[in-house]
Order: C-alpha cells, then structure tokens, then sequence
C-alpha cells in the first residue's frame, strides 16, 4: 500500500500505483459525499431564484458527463480484461466505480444550484481543486513510469487518465466564472448592485470583486452616487424586523404576556384577540413591563437573531487556529532539514511549498472569518439602531424623562458601536484557551515540563486581569453616565441656541459642558492607566513565559541543551501565544462595556409603551358622535396622580367645539388624552376616524415647504393651492426664491413663529382628516391673520366646516360661533354648552371671558405706541429673539404675510426686491447644509495637529519608547540565536547563565519599554480629547446663528457624540498598532538580511509592492471613511426631528413612513460603511501575500544557503518571518 523508501527516502519521491488508485483517487470523492447532505439541504432552505441554462452551465453539465463515461469506460474495460482472464487488483473495479459515481453526484449539483440560484460554488470549486491537485500526482508518477525503457504502459488507461486529467482542468477553470443572476433578481434591475453576489468563489475569497471600486477610487474621488446597493440580507429592512421579533417573543415568553403592536397601523381596528403570531415589522415591540416576572433577555434575543449567521465564523475560526500552528511545525522540520546535511534537497523545497501554502490559506481563512465578523457587527448596529428608533415612537411620557435625548443618541452611536466592535473579536473567548492549549502542548513536546514554569506566570496574571476587567466596568458605567448627560446637554444648547446668544449665555453654557467634560475625562483617564497597565502585563507576558520556562529548562538540568529547533520552534509558539494572551484582556473589556450597553439598551427597549387600545379608533354609531368620553380619568404615568378627572363629553360629527380656561388648568391634555398620549386609568374614550393635530409648539421637518404640507400623501393640486390660500401662506410662498419648492431649515430656523404655526395648520388642513385637534394655534400669529384663519379654515364657513374640531383657545371673540363650548378647572370639565347657556350660568366660563377680556384691553393699551398689521418676532422658550443680520430675510417675509387689504402692492414688491438682490449673491437660498465630505489626501497638517494636541514632547516620546521596545526585542531574539549555536562540550552549553542573564536583562529592558509607551500614549490621547473637544466646543459656541440654521443639528450632535468617542476610546488604541506594526515589519525585515544577506534582492521589490497596494488602498478607504461619516449625520438630525415632533407623527399614523426614512438613512450609511470593510480585507488579504512571499523566500534563501547558515540563524530568519 505505501513504501517509505519510495516516497520519502530517495532522491526521486513517489508514491505505491495502490496509492495512487485507492487514497489519491478517493479523497475527493469523499470530500463530495460528506459535503452534499449538508450543502443540500442548505441549498433547499436557501432559494436565491432560477438561473436560466447558460453556455457556461451547459459546458460543466456535458464536461461533467464526459466525466463519467470516462471514468466507466476504465470500469468497462476492468469487465473485459477479466473476460479475457486477466484478473487486476479490486481497486480497478472499485476505484472507477466510486469515481463514476461522484462524477454524477457533481453533475446533478451543478444542475441544482442553477436550479437554485447559485452563481458560483465554492462546494464545487474544491471539489475540482482537491481532485485537479490528486490526479497532478498520479500524471506525474505515470509520466515518469512511461519514461522508463523497460516500463509496461497500459495504453488504455493512460489515455483516459490523461483525458480525464484534462476534463478535471478544464472543469475548475470554467468554476473560476460565475453564473448570470437568477430570473425576477432584485440586481437585475438595480441600477449599482453590488457585485459580491455574482462574483466567482475565487473572487469572493480573494475580494477580487471590489477591485473595480477601488481603482475607480484611485483615479478620482469616490462620491456617495458610485457606491453600490446594500445586499438584500444586510438592508433594514431585512435586519431589523428579525431582531424586533424575537425581542418580543422573549419578552412575551418572560413576562407571560401577549403580543402587542409596535404602534397602530391606518385605519386599525380594535382587536380582541391579541395573541397572534407576529409575522409584521409592525408588531414588534412589546413592553409592559412586570415588576415581579424575571428579566427579558436580550443578549439571547441578538445570540438567536445573528447567531445562525456568525457559527460560521467559529468554523473559520477554528481551521485558522490549527493552521497557524502548522507554522512552528514546519519550522521544526525544516531546522531538522538544515542541520541534516545527509536529506535529499527536494525535502527542503517541499517544507518550503507547505510552509508557503499553509500561511496562504491562514490568509484566506482568516479574512473570511473576519468579514463574517464584520458584516455581523454592521447588521447587528442597523438592527440595533432600528428598533432603538422604532421604540423612541412608541415610548410613554413617563419613560421619556428617564431616557433623555443624550442617552438614546448614544444608544444609537457609542453603545451600538460597542456591539459592533465586539463581534469582531468575540470569539476570542474560546479561540484564545484553545490557542493556549495547543501552544502549551506543543511547547511541552518541545521542552517538557519546563514549561510549567510559563504556565504558573500565565496562572499568576489571571487575578491582575480579573481585577482590571472588574475596574474597567466601573469605569466604563461612569463615563457612559458622563457621556449621557454632555449629550443631553449639548442638545439642549443646540434646541436652545438663540436664547443663549441673546443672553450671551455662550460662557455659562460652556463651562457647564466642561464640567461634565471633566467628571468624563477623570474617569477616562482612570480606565487609560489601566490599560497601560493591562498593556504592559500582556505584553510582557510571553516574554516572561519564554523566560522563565528557557531557566527552568536549562537549569533543571546541565544536560539539557538549547538548540536552535528547540528555542526557535518554542518562539515561535510563544509568539502565537502573544496575541491570544494580549487579545484576551482587550476581548472582556469588549465584553464589560458590551455588558453595560447591553444593559442600558435592554433597560430603554423595557420601557413601557403608550397602549394603542386606550383609544378606540375606528367607526361608530352616529347618534353617540365622532368623540365619545365617559367617565375617563388620565395621568401622565402610571405612578402619577390623574391630571383629568371623570371627563364626560361628546362632540357630534361635523361641530365646532372650543375648550377654554385659566392656563395649568389642563387644555392641553385634554387633547394629548385624546390622542392616547396619557396613560388612561379609567373609563372609555372613542375618536372616529382619522385624526389631525395642530399642536401648541409648532414643528416642522428640515424639508421643503410643500413637503411639510403634504407631510407624505399624493399631491392634490387643486386642494394644496385651497390649503395655501385658506392658511394665508400665498405672499410668503411668493417672496420665496422657489416658491414652495424651498426647504425652509431645521426646525424652521429661517421661519418666524406665525409663519412655522401656519405651515403646521396648511399640514392638518391637507391631510383631510376626519376629526382636527388645535390647540391654540391662533396665539402664534397677529389678530388679523387669526381672523382670517379662522373664517378660512376652522370656523362654521371654512374648509373644515364639515369636519369634526376641538379648538383650545383664549381669543373669547370667536366663541360665539362655537356650536359647543368645554370650560376646564382644574383638571375637570366645570361647564359645557353654548355660548349663551354658558353666559346665563355665571359661572367659571364667566369668571374666564372677564379675565380675558381685561387683559386683552391691557394688551390694546400697551400696543397703541407701536406699529400694527405685523407678526411678532419668532418667540423661542418665551423670550423674543433679537435677529442678526441674516435673519432680515424671514422678519420681511413675515411682514409680508398680513393680509390687510390696504398694503400697497408697490410696497410689497420693492421689499422683495431688495431681499433677494443680496441673497442672490450670497447664494443662501440653500437654508441647510449637509455633511460633505472632503476628497484627496489627508493632509500631514492634520497629522501635525493631533500631535500637538497630544503635546509634540509626548509624541516624540512615545516613538522612542516604541523604539527601544522593539530594539530590546530584536536584541534579545538574536541573542537568543547565538545562544542557540553555542558549541556542546561535555554534553552542555557553557556560559548558559551568562546567556540567560542578559536574555532576561533584555526582556526586563523591553517591559519597562512597554510600560512606558503604553503610559505615555494613553496620557497623550487624555490630553488630545481634552484639547480637542474643548476647541470644538468653543468654536461651536463662538458660531453666529447663520452657522446653526445653515447645519443640521445632527451633524453637530455627530461630533460631539460618535466623533468624540472615536477620539477618546479609538485613536489611541490605533496608534499603538500602527506603532507597533511598523516596527514588527522593519525588525523582521532586518533579521532576515542579516541572515541571508541575498533576501535584499527580494525584500526591496515586495517593499515597493507593500507601498502601492497601501496607497492604492489608502486613495478608495480614506473616502470611504468620509463618506461613511457624513452619511452618518443625517441619521441623527433625523432621529432629532422625529424625538421633537413624536407626537405629531404618531397623531397623524405616520409611523410607518418616518421608520421607512430613517431605515433609508441607515442604510445609506452602510453603503459607505460596507465597502470600507471590504476595502480592508482586500488590503489585508494582498498585504498578508506579500508577508508570505517573505516567509516563502526566507525558506526558500535557507534551503539554499544550508550549507553556509547555522540553524540558530535560519530559525530566527523563519521564525520572524512569520510573524510579518
């Protein structure tokens, strides 16, 4: 079966013809056969679509048939041989058997995955592969026996294996090329689909696929319109829904509890069966929480939602751990090939090939497992984004004070992140043991019990790490705490910026943001002490393990010599033990911070929820009215005393009802009880139909005017200008540069407090509703304007005449045209009736028409000195605004808006001209600006910059510390090699102590090196945050108002909240890699040419490929990151907007489109985020080949200088090398 002297001792290698026809034959056989069961049913529950028969599919399907003919034919000719008495081994008839069958096993799955949408099969592509790489063996030992004079060919079989080695070829170059996409394929008509899925197996495991994106990066500047489409499994509307879902069956499952809507859809009937399955984004989260019932779990919510998906990567994983310990094996064998004069020199070229190839496919392998990683984390961030926002629309009053703004933006960003970032490295957890496992059995192979000695030091700094875990998530609550409360502040400033500047209250405001900034900092800086600490333990970790196991080992024993193999191969392993053991600690603290996030996200996602069923909506009987109260009782929460008392009334269809009285005395309320945003306690509250609100403060999107109006629904042209006309926005649309076309700001910065109530009046009045809620949108804008909105719009003859109202007021002079008048006290409906049944009753109503009546002929007294027929100024917080000089455009807007039918025309024409002769050449027609992004390089200023934000004393010496570092490391492994070749005399080493004392001296020298750059680099990154939070803030601050209506508050939330966490927590880290990589490849470099000074003809070529694979990916990722970034700012003015105006959305049902916007949002995020991560992995994937040609030819230059190298100095060339 096998002959070791044949195969392995001999200078012509082959293998046994049983060999070759049982093992070399069946290998790829059974490689298919154990792959089907699984692959099928993955292809059955995975239908991508039918793919039309191609050229290409035909070609594999006949191939794949010509396959199995030529592998019977071998079976047929066996029969016949034996007909004719020749009688061969079994394997003749059973090898072409099993290989026939396989061959048709192929070809059916070729016909499957067309069937089933599959492009390109990686299955399949091995399979080839394996086979091609088996046959290669078995055509070259029958070339070789057919070069023998004396050898007997068997012709027939020559022939078919060579045509079948051909057919093998020609199979795995035509699996190189994909598929056409499936029939009815959403790529198909997207008009920039991303290529992932119709790139071939080669290209996907390569990224070969995003090539195209980087060279156009590299020639211009990418912009956001060259990214593609997100796939369909990684768009919001995919991702989200899963995790909504199961969140509400935990929850459910938890507290025992039925299924609730996540909000109320159009026109939704009041269900009485609230059991069903969810099968709806809509239904997704339900809270209501339970005191005593146990805690829903949400870490087994995500584990269920993405865990099907990242078990994959635990495969990857895993193979990649065994594979990188490959390297040190082969290390060992080729040393043993070194110091063996005597083998054969194709032995040494073969341990170079494997080594070669184990390290290409650890590349592979790897990049695999971390896109799998990566693409978890950005699904897990949309997700985690998307139900964050889908339970901001939903959240009762009460649970709105303890989430405040700050904290769910930095649910949205910082702790979002966390979740993403740990999906990166989560699986260290088990991956780092096992690595340790392996390295410390190997290392007892190696040096036996020796290494105990590494194990008790790795045992002792288990307590040091548990210690600093459970302080970094103290650390970590506090600065999130901290982090909270700067956001809710900054928000508050930026809600607030006029009033501030009014006040000059810019100062005040600044040092409060800093004193938080501060109690951050402090805490920060305690968590950077101990991970300079955590650093240094790590770090010095293996060098201590190698250490102390080096003395224990040569000390126990004089007889026990450290040779090359022995010392290099336990480097190298403790080298792989050097990032498990310096991944763990950063891993839990990626686990504790999660930890706290997750906490904080399960706590906002358990809040309670406004039930959609306190307010029966939907059609009733006309005798009872559209609004039906009986006997109801309301309070803000659950916990709260009832801020309405037994209210009882109805309001017929189609009348006009006002509700007055004393302020504080609950008007509002009654409408938000209306609207189901108070907690009902008691009694039955029935609205017909669709609802409109008009609310006290006016809110209005960052849109265009007609968007604001139309506020989602179709454009009716004829009713829009009736809307226009009756809220007496006509002379306002005309001034505009763009008529209603125009995007009037956020928040209507640009817009004046009567024009922003108009706007949100044309909004209710549009949309048609059944039953219209105001409340008090007549105190906004002048009398007269009032008056016209009133016959216009919500009186007896306006346009909502047929329509249900309820009107909160304080003008008394419209209520004698009201059909129905409801007086509050206290909480209470004291009265209700008619204008004139009121009046006859003398009582509370009375006592509120002399009330109002004094003070508005108060009001008319003071007025008498100033001019007349204009709105007021725009009132922000109570408090009028004195306007800078850009803001002349909106004060004369609104002048122009009276509706006197004495204003001359003249007078208004010439007002428009003069604005919009300086306007037009400001070009400030565009209110708002977005985030955009900058192109070319960064420039080295920027650099410069964070370098002396960071103090260029610290920045200097950090890098001579990283320096000293790495010298004392280079040091000390040479050293370690000249050790190695010390000469045995006696059966021991001399100068073993002299040895071992500097070794240690070295090692002690590189960790007070560690020690140090690791302080140094986290004061640093304190004294950067500082420095630059402060000069954002105070050049925030310092901005004119032109600033703050030009940008959108979410860009500016964005860099004080994600942006910021990327200076504090990111950078820092970053720069320590960078460091520490370009010293790791500078030192490996040198010990290899001072090894084989001929690498220096390989090493400059690979260095000039390193540099343009870097700057070609440097040109496509930096834009990336802008874009990535700018898109990002959007997310959160969006999510700001709908924070302000919820309950105007939830009033009109427009959930659904608000949740549809901000999914588009994040999305548009991922677009730039995803490519970026593939950018990454493509330039890992070719910057890792480099690295393996640098292991392929400082093996390669060892082999063949053996003769003139010693295995102390191949050891250290190889053993470096590997670590590139």
């Amino acid at each position: 079966f096998q002959d070791w002297n044949l195969t392995w001792h001999t200078e012509n290698p082959d293998f046994t013809q049983c060999f070759q026809n049982t093992v070399l034959v069946w290998i790829p056989c059974i490689y298919l056969w154990v792959c089907f069961p699984v692959y099928f049913l993955y292809l059955r529950c995975h239908d991508r679509g039918y793919i039309q028969m191609s050229n290409l599919n035909k070609a594999k399907t006949a191939l794949g048939l010509i396959l199995w003919i030529v592998c019977w034919a071998d079976l047929f000719y066996s029969f016949w041989e034996r007909s004719q008495n020749i009688f061969r081994a079994p394997f003749f008839l059973v090898t072409p058997t099993v290989l026939g069958i396989t061959m048709l096993l192929a070809t059916f799955l070729i016909q499957y995955e067309r069937i089933k949408g599959v492009q390109s099969s990686g299955v399949m592509m091995i399979f080839w592969l394996i086979a091609l790489s088996c046959a290669t063996v078995v055509f070259r030992s029958k070339i070789i026996h057919a070069l023998y004079k004396d050898a007997e060919v068997d012709a027939f079989r020559f022939v078919t294996f060579c045509i079948y080695f051909i057919l093998l070829l020609v199979q795995l170059i035509l699996c190189c090329f994909p598929e056409r996409p499936p029939l009815f394929s959403e790529t198909v008509n997207d008009p920039n689909p991303c290529p992932e899925f119709s790139a071939s197996f080669l290209s996907r495991i390569t990224f070969w696929w995003i090539t195209g994106l980087m060279v156009q990066g590299y020639r211009r500047p990418l912009e956001a319109k060259d990214l593609w489409s997100l796939n369909k499994e990684d768009k919001s509307e995919e991702v989200v829904p899963g995790l909504a879902r199961n969140w509400a069956k935990e929850w459910a499952k938890t507290k025992r509890q039925p299924l609730n809507m996540l909000y109320s859809p159009k026109k939704q009937q009041k269900s009485s069966d609230s059991n069903g399955d969810v099968t709806e984004e809509a239904e997704a989260l339900i809270i209501k929480p339970s005191q005593k019932s146990s805690e829903a779990s949400l870490f087994k919510v995500l584990y269920k939602t993405f865990g099907p998906y990242f078990l994959m990567s635990f495969l990857f994983k895993a193979a990649h751990d065994l594979l990188m310990f490959a390297g040190p094996e082969i290390l060992k064998l080729l040393i043993n090939f070194v110091n063996n004069k005597a083998a054969p020199d194709w032995q040494g070229y073969f341990y170079t090939g494997l080594l070669f190839v184990c390290a290409c496919l650890q590349t592979l392998i790897l990049h695999q497992y971390f896109h799998i990683c990566f693409v978890t984390g950005m699904r897990l961030k949309t997700a985690i984004v998307g139900v964050i926002y889908r339970k901001a629309l939903v959240i009762t009053n009460s649970a709105r004070k303890t989430s405040t703004v700050g904290e769910i933006v930095n649910l949205m960003s910082v702790d979002a992140q966390r979740f993403m970032d740990l999906a990166t490295y989560i699986n260290m957890i088990w991956s780092a043991p096992l690595q340790v496992i392996l390295a410390l059995y190997l290392l007892w192979q190696n040096l036996g019990p020796s290494v105990l000695a590494g194990v008790a030091v790795m045992i002792l700094l288990v307590p040091i790490n548990a210690v600093m875990a459970m302080k970094t998530k103290t650390y970590q609550v506090a600065q999130m705490k901290s982090k909270d409360n700067r956001i809710k502040l900054m928000n508050e400033i930026l809600n607030g910026i006029k009033v501030l500047k009014l006040y000059a209250w810019e100062l005040a405001f600044r040092e409060k943001v800093l004193e938080i900034r501060q109690k951050e900092l402090k805490v920060l800086k305690k968590s950077a002490y101990l991970a300079a600490m955590a650093t240094f333990t790590w770090v010095c970790a293996p060098f201590l393990v190698a250490l102390s196991t080096f003395a224990v080992y040569v000390t126990i024993d004089k007889n026990n010599i450290l040779d090359a193999q022995k010392a290099f191969v336990s480097l190298a392993l403790f080298n792989i033990l050097r990032f498990p053991l310096n991944m763990l600690p950063m891993v839990i603290s990626s686990i504790v911070e999660a930890s706290v996030s997750l906490k904080r996200l399960r706590v906002f996602l358990s809040h309670e929820e406004l039930d959609p069923d306190s307010i029966i909506r939907g059609p009733i009987t006309e005798a009872e009215g559209s609004i039906v109260v009986k006997n109801a009782t309301f309070s803000w929460s659950k916990n709260d005393p009832p801020s309405l008392n037994s209210i009882n009334f109805t309001v017929p269809e189609g009348s006009l009802v006002a509700v007055v009285g004393q302020v504080g005395c609950g008007k509002s309320s009654l409408l938000s009880a209306l609207l189901g945003e108070m907690d009902k306690k008691e009694g039955y509250v029935v609205v017909k139909g669709s609802l409109a609100y008009v609310p006290q403060q006016a809110w209005v999107q960052n849109a265009t005017l007609e968007d604001n109006i139309i506020f989602g629904r179709e454009m009716n042209e004829n009713r829009y200008k009736c809307v226009i006309e009756a809220c007496a926005l006509l002379p306002d649309i005309e001034i505009l540069p763009t008529g209603d076309k125009t995007e009037i700001g956020e928040k209507g910065v640009n817009l004046s407090g009567g024009q922003k109530q108009r706007v949100s009046l044309a909004r209710a009045v549009y949309c048609n509703a059944d039953v219209y809620l105001f409340d008090d949108p007549l105190s906004a804008v002048d009398a007269h304007v009032g008056k016209h909105i009133f016959e216009k719009v919500i009186g007896p003859k306006g346009i909502l005449k047929n329509k249900t109202r309820v009107l909160v007021t304080h003008a008394i002079n419209y209520l004698p045209q009201m059909d129905t008048i409801l007086v509050m006290t206290d909480g209470e409906i004291s009265e209700m009736g008619s204008y004139q049944e009121l009046l006859k009753q003398d009582g509370a109503f009375a006592e509120f028409l002399r009330t109002y009546a004094n003070a508005e002929q108060n009001m008319e007294n003071s007025d008498t000195n100033s001019p007349s027929g204009k709105e007021g100024k725009p009132v922000e917080n109570g408090v009028l605004v004195n306007e800078a000089p850009g803001k002349l455009m909106q004060r004369q807007l609104s002048n122009s808006s009276t509706y006197s039918r004495d204003t001359g025309k003249s007078q208004h024409q010439s007002s428009t001209a003069e604005l919009q002769k300086p306007l037009a050449e400001k070009n400030s027609w565009k209110l708002t600006e977005a985030d955009t992004a900058k192109t070319g390089r960064v420039k080295a200023t920027v650099y410069w910059d964070y370098m002396k934000a960071i103090g260029l004393f610290i920045s200097f010496l950090s890098i001579f510390l990283f320096m000293c570092n790495h010298i004392a490391s280079l040091a000390s492994n040479y050293w370690l090699s000249l050790w190695t070749d010390d000469p045995v005399i006696n059966g021991t080493q001399q100068y073993t102590n002299v040895r071992l004392g500097v070794y240690g001296a070295l090692g002690i020298s590189q960790g007070i090196a560690v020690f140090g750059y690791s302080m140094v680099v986290s004061i640093g990154g304190i004294f950067a945050s500082r420095h630059l939070h402060l000069n954002l803030l105070h050049n925030v601050l310092r901005s004119p108002m032109s600033f703050f209506e030009r940008t959108p508050s979410g860009n500016l939330v964005n860099r004080f909240s994600k942006e910021i966490d990327t200076i504090d927590s990111t950078i820092p880290p970053i720069i320590k890699m960078f460091m520490g990589s370009t010293f790791n490849v500078i030192g490996a470099c040198i010990i290899i040419l001072l090894a084989t000074p001929i690498a220096a003809v390989i090493i400059p070529p690979l260095g000039l490929v390193y540099l343009f694979v870097q700057r070609f990916y440097v040109a496509t990722s930096r834009q990336l990151k802008r874009l990535e970034s700018v898109s990002r700012s959007p997310v959160y003015s969006h999510f700001n907007e709908t924070l302000l105006g919820v309950s105007v959305i939830r009033a009109f049902e427009e959930q659904k489109r608000f949740i549809k916007q901000n999914d588009v949002k994040v999305d548009e995020n991922q677009k730039a985020y995803y490519p970026s991560i593939v950018a990454n992995r493509w330039l890992a994937v070719r910057l890792e080949c480099v690295g393996n040609c640098i292991v392929l030819f400082a093996a390669l230059f060892a082999v063949i200088a053996r003769n003139k190298l010693s295995a102390g100095l191949v050891g250290l060339s190889v053993s470096y090398s590997l670590q590139v």
